[in-house]
């Protein structure tokens, strides 16, 4: 048996994109962005500290390193510049235009996650991947051009959150499942003295 964390980077992914939604349906009205800065540097921090370890020691099965780890470490990116930039004052366009290609490359992984029959749930986890990159993709014209029209970030908040939503339902049924797979079992080191 392999412990795995992907549902930690699930949770965090939930969380970043509920908070994004909430941003860019209230948050852009805002002279001062920087109460946000701290949720976006918790997401980005969690996203590329597991992320990271993840696409480097590959502990899963084939291609699920590359989808969770990988990606993950694309969205913290994002969120960790986002945060540092919201608290700075900065600019958000260069983020934007950055998760233009994260968000290509998630829709790709959807696309392939259903194609491939990959996960428990591929249909769900590919819609998931396809939607969170469908608002990667539109990110920068949101920001450089539709922050002013509020019925069009309506619609970007209403994405953001499905994608959330999305993410919800699959890592919720995770750590339930997670709870009794994983009830069992020690670390190598305490196997020897009894545990099982």
């Amino acid at each position: 048996m392999f412990i795995d964390y992907v549902s930690l980077l699930l949770i965090n992914m939930t969380a970043g994109f509920f908070l994004l939604a909430y941003f860019v349906y209230s948050g852009l009205d805002s002279p001062d962005y920087t109460k946000w800065a701290p949720g976006f540097l918790i997401v980005g921090l969690v996203a590329v500290s597991f992320g990271a370890a993840m696409t480097l020691t590959w502990p899963l099965p084939g291609s699920f390193n590359m989808a969770y780890g990988e990606m993950s470490v694309l969205l913290g990116i994002i969120f960790l510049v986002a945060g540092l930039a919201t608290a700075k004052g900065w600019d958000l366009i260069t983020v934007a235009c950055y998760a233009f290609f994260a968000g290509c490359a998630a829709v790709i992984l959807g696309i392939r996650i259903i194609n491939l029959d990959l996960t428990l749930s591929p249909m769900l986890s590919g819609i998931g991947f396809i939607i969170s990159g469908i608002a990667g993709i539109f990110a920068a014209p949101t920001w450089a051009f539709m922050r002013a029209n509020r019925p069009y970030r309506v619609v970007a908040a209403i994405i953001l959150t499905a994608a959330g939503l999305i993410w919800a339902a699959v890592v919720y049924p995770a750590y339930w499942a997670h709870a009794e797979s994983f009830g069992e079992w020690a670390p190598v080191l305490m196997r020897g003295a009894g545990a099982p």
